[in-house]
């Protein structure tokens, strides 16, 4: 709701609201104004006139007599009429009175009860008396809130009616830029085969984002694997002259004696078999990353495999005092390539053996939480810079503390792409010291 909230399209449909509103409420008052005016200038034109008509009687007695029968007739609530002679006699509905509060018009009735309401009233001098002619003012006063209930009738089921219109426009906006963002975090976590599945009923302006999104996305996954096939084909076709290179300097260490030349033929050997371990890795990362191996997943138990792998590799960290633990369950199954997984558990391993100094701890922990089955190798070594852990899964880089240790830089490489390839998330996070690798692969 709060991203409903801070959408485009509701915002729109919020400030048309208001300025809907202003117009209205401005127009309304500019109405009422304007009829309020109209109604007492009506009113008075038909006092003048009244008083027009009174004029004409001849004397102050056919003017008593005239009101007097006027009156008899008349609601004193609506229409007034009042003549006090020369001698103060008064004849007519009502009389005005005034005091210090002002004027009062009071009923001839029985009882003499003062009139409520507001009246405009036009007096004059008439055959020696006064005549005066109070209509009320209640046909104004009752503008006020036929004005309100028009407004209200108006305003409230347009005001509803825009924001309704908002918050579906924006609810069909969010699903598309969900669309959007969704196929962006594909890309970002590296799955370059994603794209905006974009539809008829969208805008025109999120139809060009879309396409200006697949358009990127394609160039960058054309360009990803030619750069993946290049080093491939290098790979490839400088494994050969390498292992042959190896077979003939094997044969070359038979010949020589032992001494500077015997030193020197095992120094290339394991410079020779270096280079093929980093052919072999580019080109199993590359089989993986083609994704062909996904139709040999078969119900792994990652748990056995990582027990297996922790014993395979407790006597290696037995030679450096590290202590190398599993904690988990007995048995947790996941779909996937046994190989493989445990070829990317034995990368974390290696990496987390290698970059710990003697005496570091190592953990190997396995769960169950409501996002899937969760694989974790902790460490408590130098682990990685905050600013570094977005690149140490690229090819062949390096950490500069890591250029003497021995590795070829396709390590983690080789560990993200087996975890895409099972629909994993790969994480690195501090573990205050040292550094915590987490795999959360996705529920079944």
């Amino acid at each position: 709701m709060r991203r409903l909230w801070r959408s485009m399209p509701l915002q729109l449909a919020l400030v048309l609201v208001v300025l809907f509103g202003t117009v209205s409420l401005l127009s309304l008052g500019a109405s009422y104004a304007f009829s309020r005016s109209a109604f007492e200038q009506s009113i008075r034109d038909d006092l003048a006139q009244d008083i027009a008509g009174f004029r004409a009687a001849p004397s102050a007695r056919a003017v008593a007599l005239l009101v007097q029968a006027e009156s008899e007739g008349t609601d004193p609530d609506r229409l007034v009429l009042s003549y006090v002679t020369r001698t103060g006699q008064i004849y007519g509905n009502g009389a005005v009175a005034r005091d210090d509060e002002g004027f009062h018009i009071i009923s001839l009735e029985a009882g003499r009860a003062e009139l409520n309401g507001e009246y405009l009233a036009l007096s004059t001098r008439l055959h020696g008396g006064r005549l005066t002619i109070a209509r009320s003012r209640a046909e104004i006063e009752a503008l006020r809130p036929v004005f309100l209930n028009i407004l209200w009738i108006s305003l409230l089921p347009t005001v509803l009616i825009a924001l309704s219109g908002g918050l579906f426009l924006a609810r069909c906006s969010q699903r598309h830029v969900e669309v959007v963002r969704a196929a962006l975090d594909r890309l970002t976590s590296g799955d370059l085969a994603a794209r905006v599945q974009t539809g008829p009923r969208w805008s025109d302006d999120l139809l060009r984002i879309g396409t200006a999104v697949n358009g990127m996305a394609g160039a960058q996954e054309r360009s990803v694997t030619a750069l993946r096939q290049v080093s491939s084909d290098i790979a490839h076709d400088l494994k050969t002259p390498v292992q042959r290179v190896s077979l003939q300097l094997e044969a070359l260490a038979d010949v020589v004696p032992d001494g500077e030349a015997a030193e020197l033929v095992a120094k290339t050997r394991d410079e020779v078999d270096g280079i093929s371990a980093v052919f072999h890795s580019l080109l199993q990362l590359t089989q993986v990353e083609n994704g062909a191996l996904k139709a040999q997943f078969t119900p792994v138990d990652l748990a056995a495999l990582c027990r297996t792998m922790v014993e395979v590799y407790e006597p290696s960290a037995a030679l450096r005092a590290q202590t190398l633990v599993y904690e988990g369950p007995e048995s947790l199954k996941v779909s996937g390539e046994k190989t493989l997984l445990g070829q990317m558990l034995a990368n974390l391993l290696e990496n987390a053996l290698r970059h710990t100094g003697e005496g570091a701890a190592i953990n190997v922990g396995l769960g169950v939480t409501e996002h899937g089955v969760k694989l974790i190798v902790a460490d408590n070594g130098p682990g990685i810079p905050e600013d570094e852990r977005g690149r140490v899964t690229q090819r062949l880089y390096r950490l500069d503390r890591s250029r003497n240790t021995v590795g070829n830089g396709l390590g983690l490489s080789l560990v993200e792409a087996v975890a895409r390839l099972h629909g994993a998330d790969l994480l690195f996070e501090d573990a205050e010291p040292g550094l915590r690798v987490v795999l959360q692969f996705s529920p079944e």
